[in-house]
Order: C-alpha cells, then sequence, then structure tokens
C-alpha cells in the first residue's frame, strides 16, 4: 500500500477486509454496583487518565524545554490497572471492575476471492490522472513486489481494471482506423490509375489527423474512445476534400493544359464547393454543444474532434495538395498549336465518355432528364416504402460497452445473519466458479465499508456482491446468459444460495452510461397508499411481454425488536428513558471510549456490559444497574417484535418507490410502449401516481435533444448553402440528398439488426452534411457550365458527366474506409462507433445513387421554369420596347391629330 501511494497521479489508497484489532473493557456489573460504580464510570477513565498534554516551556541558560505532563497508556496491563475512584472515595483498578484484553473486532462482512480470504485495495487517480498510466505504475509495483509475495504464500489478482479495456478499445479503433485508410487509399488508385496522384491526395489523411493530434493537445482534449472513434470515422472523409482537387487538377493536366495554369484553374473551379461542403459538413455538429445530459457529455469530443479533422482537410486540400501536385503529378505533353490542344482535349474527352462509369451513367441519366415525372415517382415510392419499415426498427440507449466484468448481487431477507448471508454466498460461490470463461470470482458479504462500497453500492438489504473478471478471449454477452442460467431466475425458490436467498441480480459490470432499465416511479404521501400502489404497478408490469424482469424497492418490512421503556418503573428504579436507552445500545452495540497506543498504531478501546444478548431472552435479561441494585430490562421496559420499513425514499417531499423493469431484448422502444399502455391502463389509488423513468426517460429526453440538433443542423446548412448559391431555392434541391440518406441508413441497420441508438442518430446528423457536399459539388460545377453561356440540358448533362468520378471516389472512400468499424473486425468500441458507421455507409450508398440522378432531374425542371418565366418577361419587355419604337416611328401629324382626343379623354376622366 504505500508503494502504491508513491505513484503518480493515484489519488487515493484503500484496504478492506482487514481484521483490525481492538481493546474490550467487558464490565462485571455485580462488581461495579459492588464498588459504588456506574458504567459511566468506566468511560471516562480515558478521558481521566494516560493524556499527554503541553504545559509551557522551561528555559535555563541558553537552553528552552517543552514541558509535558502526563504518559499515554501503552499497553493492556497499563488499562487494567488505570485507577477507578469509588463514591467512598477508595481507590479500585480497573481491572477489579472489569475484564480488560485485546483481541480481533468482531467481523461486519467478509471479502474472499475465488473462495479464499482477501484483503481489497481500491486504487483511484486523480481527475488529471491517465488512467493507462496509472494502471501500469500500479502493477509495476505489483511485480516488484511479487517475489516477496511469493515467499509469504500470497496470490495478487487483479479483479478491475479500467486500462486493459481502454487500450484494447484504441489498439482496435487505430487498427480499423489503418485498414479504412489501407481501403481508402485503393479506391483512390483505382480510379486514378495513377500512383502519384494516389499518393498526393492520400498524404491529407495523416496530415488532417496530426494537425488533429496537435490541435486535440493545446485544447485539452485526450484520446479515449470517442476522440479516437472519431478520427477513425473522419479517415473516409477527411480525403475527399483532396480526392476532389486531384481529380480536377488531373482531368485539367489531361486536357493539355499547361501545369500551372491547370493547377490554378482546377483549384479555382473546386475550391468554392469544397469549402462550402466542409462548412457544412463541420456545422452539423454545432448543435451537439447544446445536448445536455449524458449524450452531450459524451458527444461534445467526439464533435469537435471531427470538426477539427474536417477543417485541416480542407486547408490541406486547398494548400498543400495543389503544391505537392505541382511537384509530383506529371502532365502530359502540352500542344503550343491551338488547333492540336483542342484535339487533346477532344481525345482526352472523349476517352472519359468511354469509361465504364460514365458509359453505365450517361444513358440513365439522360432517360431519367426524358422522364422526370417517372423518375421523381420512383424515389417517392423508394423513401415511402423506407419510412414504412421505420416501425420495424429497434431501438435502444447507447447500448453495451463491452467491458470484460459482470456483477452479481445475492439479495438476502430482511433480517438474515451474517453468518446465514456467508453461507448463502458460498453457495452461489462455488456456481460461479464453474462458469466457463470466468477468471476470478471476488466475493463481498455484508456492509463494505471499503473499496467494494464503491463498486457495489450499499443498502440496508442485507446482500452479497460477486465482482467477476472474464477471460481474454470471453464472450461478455454469452458468459453473462451462462451466469443467469447457472444462479437460476433468482426467484427465491431456495434451489440456489440457501432459503433465505430473495433475489439474484446479474449485470454487466461498470457500463457507465446510466440505468439500463426501465423505471416506473410510484409516489404517494401515505405509505400504506405507496405499497398498495408499488404492488398494483408491478403485479401490471409483470405481465408485459418483452420485461425480463420486475423489481419493486419498496423495502420489505423489516422484523425489529422495539424496547419501549416504561417511564414510571424506570422514574422508581431512579432512571430516565434515556438512561436506559443508553445502557441498551452499549450492550447491543458496544461503542469506543478513546484509542491507546499498543505498539503498531491507535487501538480503539470499546466497552462491553457483559456477553451481546443473542435471544430476545437474553435481552430482556439484560442487567440495569439502579441505586437498590441490578435490575433486568423487563422489570422497566416492554420488549416486543414489531415490523418497520428498512428504508424510506422520497421524490420532492412525497415518499416514493421505484418498480424496475429490465428489458428481454434489445428493443428499448417496444418495452416502453407496452409499459405505457398498462400504465394508462391502471386505477392506481387516489393520491397515488407513477412516472416512467430510468433509461426509457433518458432515451427520449436523448432522442428528442438529438432530433432538434438534426433539424438545427439542416436548417444551419440550408443557410450556408443560401450564402453559396446566392439563391433560396436551388439549396432546397440539395437538401432533398438527405431524406434519401435515410434511406439507406434505415435499410441497412434493420438488415444488420442495429438498434437505432444514440451513436446512429449521431450517424445521421453526420450524414446531413456529407451526402449534401456531393450535391453542391455537382450543382456548383453546373452553375459554373451555365454561368459561361452553356444551355440548362448542356450545362447538367456536362457537369454531371465530370462530376461523376469524384462523386463515386468520395463516397467509395468514405464506405470503404468505415467497412472495418461497420464489421466491428477488432470490436474496439463498437458500441458506438459500428451503429454509426452502418448509418454512414447506408446513408451514402442511398444518397450518392439517388444524388446523381434525382438531384439533375430536379434541378432541371425548376430552372427549366425559371428560364420559361425569364424567357417570358423577356418576350414582353420585347414587345413593349417594340411598341414604343413603333410609336416613335409615326408621323407626328397623326400623333397631333390623337392628342386633342386624348386629352379629352383624360378631362372627362378627371370631371
Amino acid at each position: 500500500m504505500p508503494a502504491i501511494e508513491k505513484v503518480d497521479d493515484v489519488r487515493g489508497v484503500t484496504v478492506s477486509g482487514v481484521a483490525d484489532q481492538a481493546v474490550t473493557i467487558d464490565l462485571d456489573l455485580a462488581a461495579l454496583t459492588a464498588a459504588g460504580l456506574t458504567p459511566t464510570d468506566v468511560t471516562s477513565v480515558l478521558e481521566d487518565n494516560g493524556v499527554r498534554l503541553p504545559a509551557g516551556t522551561i528555559t535555563e541558560g541558553e537552553t528552552t524545554l517543552s514541558v509535558q505532563v502526563g504518559t499515554p497508556v501503552t499497553s493492556v496491563d497499563e488499562l487494567a490497572a488505570l485507577p477507578l475512584t469509588t463514591a467512598t472515595g477508595d481507590v479500585v483498578p480497573l481491572s477489579d471492575v472489569a475484564t480488560v484484553e485485546a483481541d480481533a473486532e468482531a467481523a461486519t462482512s467478509y471479502s474472499r476471492l475465488d473462495g479464499e480470504d482477501a484483503l481489497a485495495i481500491a486504487v483511484t487517480k486523480t481527475p488529471a490522472g491517465n488512467t493507462v498510466d496509472v494502471s501500469h505504475a500500479v502493477q509495476e509495483v505489483i511485480d516488484e513486489q511479487q517475489e516477496a509475495l511469493d515467499a509469504a504464500g500470497v496470490r495478487a489478482e487483479v479483479v478491475f481494471d479500467q486500462a486493459p479495456f481502454i487500450e484494447e478499445s484504441i489498439e482496435g479503433l487505430a487498427t480499423e482506423g489503418g485498414l479504412g485508410l489501407l481501403f481508402a487509399v485503393l479506391i483512390i488508385l483505382l480510379f486514378l490509375m495513377s500512383l502519384r496522384s494516389t499518393l498526393v491526395s492520400a498524404v491529407s489523411i495523416p496530415l488532417s489527423l496530426f494537425v488533429t493530434f496537435l490541435v486535440m493537445d493545446f485544447s485539452g482534449y485526450t484520446l479515449n474512445i470517442l476522440t479516437l472513434g472519431a478520427m477513425t470515422i473522419a479517415i473516409g472523409r477527411v480525403v475527399d476534400d483532396s480526392i476532389v482537387v486531384i481529380e480536377n487538377i488531373k482531368r485539367h493536366l489531361s486536357y493539355g493544359e499547361e501545369k500551372r495554369h491547370a493547377i490554378l484553374g482546377a483549384v479555382k473551379e473546386v475550391g468554392g464547393a469544397i469549402t462550402s461542403s466542409t462548412i457544412c459538413t463541420v456545422a452539423v455538429f454545432l448543435p451537439i454543444a447544446f445536448v445536455g445530459g449524458s449524450v452531450g457529455e459524451l458527444f461534445q469530443p467526439f464533435a469537435m474532434t471531427i470538426t477539427i479533422a474536417l477543417l485541416a482537410s480542407l486547408f490541406v486540400a486547398l494548400t498543400i495538395v495543389p503544391v505537392l501536385a505541382y511537384w509530383f503529378v506529371r502532365s502530359p505533353h502540352v500542344a503550343e498549336d491551338p488547333e492540336v490542344a483542342e484535339r487533346q482535349r477532344a481525345e482526352a474527352e472523349a476517352k472519359e465518355r468511354r469509361g465504364l462509369w460514365q458509359r453505365a451513367y450517361m444513358p440513365t441519366l439522360m432517360s431519367a432528364l426524358r422522364h422526370p415525372v417517372i423518375t421523381l415517382s420512383v424515389a417517392f415510392v423508394v423513401l415511402a416504402g423506407t419510412l414504412a419499415l421505420v416501425p420495424r426498427l429497434e431501438t435502444n440507449f447507447i447500448g453495451d460497452s463491452g467491458q470484460d466484468t459482470i456483477t452479481v448481487t445475492q439479495e438476502f431477507a430482511s433480517g438474515t445473519s451474517l453468518e446465514a448471508q456467508d453461507a448463502g454466498a458460498r453457495e452461489i460461490e462455488d456456481v460461479l466458479a464453474d462458469v466457463d470463461g470466468v477468471a476470478t470470482v471476488q466475493t463481498t458479504v455484508g456492509s463494505a465499508g471499503g473499496p467494494e462500497a464503491a463498486f457495489f453500492g450499499g443498502g440496508s438489504t442485507p446482500t452479497a456482491s460477486f465482482a467477476l473478471t472474464l477471460d481474454e478471449d470471453a464472450d461478455g454477452v454469452e458468459v453473462e446468459d451462462a451466469v443467469s442460467d447457472a444462479v437460476g431466475d433468482g426467484s427465491g425458490n431456495g434451489s440456489v444460495g440457501g432459503d433465505r436467498t430473495v433475489d439474484i441480480t446479474v449485470a454487466a459490470g461498470q457500463q457507465g452510461f446510466g440505468s439500463s432499465t426501465v423505471d416506473l416511479v410510484v409516489t404517494s404521501a401515505d405509505g400504506d397508499t405507496l405499497d398498495e400502489a408499488a404492488a398494483q404497478v408491478q403485479e401490471a408490469a409483470e405481465d408485459v411481454e418483452h420485461a425480463a424482469k420486475v423489481e419493486n424497492n419498496v423495502a420489505s418490512a423489516q422484523s425489529t425488536l422495539q424496547v419501549t421503556v416504561d417511564r414510571d418503573a424506570a422514574a422508581e428504579a431512579g432512571l430516565t428513558e434515556t438512561q436506559v436507552s443508553g445502557i441498551v445500545s452499549s450492550t447491543m452495540s458496544p461503542r469506543s471510549i478513546g484509542d491507546v497506543d499498543l505498539g503498531d498504531g491507535p487501538v480503539s478501546v470499546t466497552v462491553l456490559a457483559g456477553d451481546v444478548p443473542q435471544t430476545v431472552a437474553d435481552l430482556e435479561a439484560v442487567m440495569i444497574p439502579t441505586a437498590a441494585g441490578p435490575v433486568p430490562l423487563d422489570a422497566v421496559a416492554d420488549v416486543a417484535e414489531v415490523d418497520v420499513p428498512t428504508s424510506i425514499t422520497r421524490v420532492d417531499g412525497a415518499r416514493s418507490a421505484t418498480v424496475s423493469v429490465t428489458p428481454s431484448g434489445q428493443d428499448l422502444s417496444v418495452l416502453t410502449a407496452e409499459i405505457d399502455t398498462v400504465v394508462a391502463d391502471l386505477d392506481l389509488p387516489p393520491g397515488a401516481s407513477v412516472e416512467v423513468g430510468g433509461v426509457a426517460a433518458e432515451q427520449a429526453d436523448a432522442f428528442g435533444d438529438l432530433g432538434l440538433a438534426l433539424l438545427a443542423a439542416i436548417a444551419i446548412v440550408y443557410v450556408v448553402m443560401v450564402a453559396t448559391f446566392r439563391s433560396l431555392i436551388q439549396p432546397v434541391i440539395l437538401l432533398v440528398s438527405i431524406p434519401f440518406a435515410a434511406t439507406g441508413a434505415l435499410l441497412l441497420l434493420l438488415a444488420t439488426s442495429t438498434p437505432l441508438g444514440v451513436p446512429a442518430l449521431i450517424g445521421m446528423l453526420m450524414l446531413v452534411g456529407i451526402v449534401v457536399s456531393n450535391a453542391i459539388v455537382l450543382i456548383d460545377l453546373i452553375n459554373q457550365y451555365r454561368e459561361q453561356g452553356r444551355t440548362l440540358a448542356d450545362a447538367v448533362a456536362e457537369g454531371s458527366r465530370k462530376r461523376l468520378r469524384p462523386i463515386v471516389m468520395t463516397a467509395l472512400a468514405t464506405i470503404f474506409a468505415l467497412t472495418p468499424m461497420a464489421f466491428g473486425i477488432t470490436g474496439g468500441g463498437s458500441f458506438i462507433s459500428q451503429p454509426l458507421a452502418l448509418v454512414v455507409i447506408g446513408g451514402l450508398i442511398s444518397s450518392t445513387l439517388l444524388t446523381l440522378i434525382v438531384v439533375p432531374v430536379l434541378y432541371t425542371l425548376i430552372e427549366r421554369r425559371t428560364e420559361k418565366r425569364a424567357e417570358r418577361r423577356a418576350a414582353k419587355r420585347a414587345q413593349q420596347a417594340e411598341r414604343s419604337e413603333q410609336r416613335d416611328e409615326q408621323p407626328s401629324g397623326a400623333r397631333a391629330a390623337r392628342e386633342p382626343a386624348h386629352l379629352a379623354s383624360e378631362g372627362s376622366s378627371g370631371a
């Protein structure tokens, strides 16, 4: 323990399970009474003796000495010899009226590891400490002392450690990120067919991540599952801007343009589009800053990390990539003759049209443009069909974090003795040790005041807790199911854990994301009404189909011995109610009267008034000293067995009870809907109410916040696009991509049986920015062609053709970069990264396919109407100009002949 305390960033080290030494003074009440003394005289013995006090200083010559008065008690013999003064003035040693001895304190709890007695050492780090570093340092301390531990026959096992889980998750995410990087580079190489161009664009990934690391370090963000997951997800997206730039540079070079001119022209052509698209992608994460609760705490660093990475990628794409392209990308022969140059450009474009992607895409696009009604009808049917599948989608909150620990809690009937608890716990302990995949079993029986309290919680209900550490290659879900089967259903039938076992709960350990049950909080001002209403709610919840387990935390009535003092009888004996209560209390629960130092540090001293009563008869026979001599307790008090609640909980001042419902599967929405139905049908007693809370409330709050964030993100993207295109209509065309992104995302979630939770909704949020960016790149080039004087049909066809390759490349690069994460190849941080990756992949597939077809069709329809309105206005202006010219060309005489009539007409009108 001292060696661990010296480790950097360790805040505290506590040890439990040690049998502390204690000194007991067992009073002989008869001898005490005969000497004319009371128990109170003994309790003050340490206050009157064995105290060392500073008394000042004495100076002799040049030396000043401090003066101390008193000698501390340093042995049991010295304590036994302390003098007591009787009422008659006689002095008797403490040993004449009491037995003084040092022994181990009575156990209040038991701690074992794999069935053997154990001490538990809990190490906590400082808030600024690195969990992995602290864990490694503590393990080094254990390794350094391993030889001494072995010599003493001591086995040291780590039963709970967050570091391996963090390391495995980060290693897994790093592996998936590396595979994603490799896949993205292969996609670029496949399309560009140029190693130099591929490397120039791929360099944006490590550069962007390097800048992200620097900014994270400067801003204080740590590397954890969420921030590393954000970087892994960003790998496919950070290369998008560079792909668009290098692809456009390569196209311009293939047209025979001079290298410097080609690079500057290509960057200028796409610079505005990729800037707008990146800003849109970044902007969608802005609303997460305003999401509260655990979701905001979890995903704000996630959103900030992606934001930093994307802005870094934009900077790299617009500055470093063009310079590297100028240095390393080869350009074909540049023809000086304009005719030869034009022919070279035509041949390059013809070669593009002969490409596989172009030959598949252009006929489809032209057919869609010729039949816009059919195209939009098919798109609408696809979207409507997808929305119809939404009710079949399962939902959850965040999901299982995949920790390698399981907690089993064994609850006993109220009043179960510690020995009976220990006997029942040993049965469960033996069963758990035989479950495949369980490496160690740490057992805590009774009220733990040490580190187990932090792990298992506390309460007045007698419990035994088991912390299971799993094998490295064990499947946590399978082991949890096996443990549940091994310990039974917890029905309290006594088959496992003894007859006193009331309930057994199995839960994955240390998920850290709040409640995992749907809680029905019942409130009432009256205790009896509360009990009735809670029982009614529990009975209704047990009938719910998708409820695996229902628990009611209304504390069961505990049998208690109530000592009621007869005030009149106590007064006749010369006692007060308080004095009788104090004597009974000190007899049942000996209290410390001070400490003595026996050489190994302070030791508590307690006073006993005889043996602690073990039965009701023993309690009634407790002798109460009076002036007339000791009398039994039942002479001055009544001892009766009554039922009292072990605990009372309140919500806003009203008494409350919680009925916890554990879902039988991962579909939380179905269970919540079923519970809402049964709660609405309840006829509760007057004054009682019930409210749904727990994970259902957390999910509802999170979904509501993220839904608003999604709407805010769409609004922000619209504003950015209005500023980009200087149009209110064109951004609406681009927003059409968003619902089609939901099509693929929902279908992939359904196909993989992945619930829609908070990570999936974050993926939906991210999709808003990604899918719109593809449409921005497409529409921006079409607008440029129209500004150059091309017709609408030509601009749409040519712009779509030339943006096909970069759009498909960026989509596939992102999809393949996320594929290792979607499959959960390593499992690192999969509870967050896998649903998010599936949503982005599915959304990109559907939105890319439909963006390349539906967006040009919508653009053509809207712009054609705009052109027709412009043509009608131009024709109207032309007709007005023509009539004006005709009036100007008429002879002056004819105009003069009409003027009087015109004036006369005006005059009559005025009259």
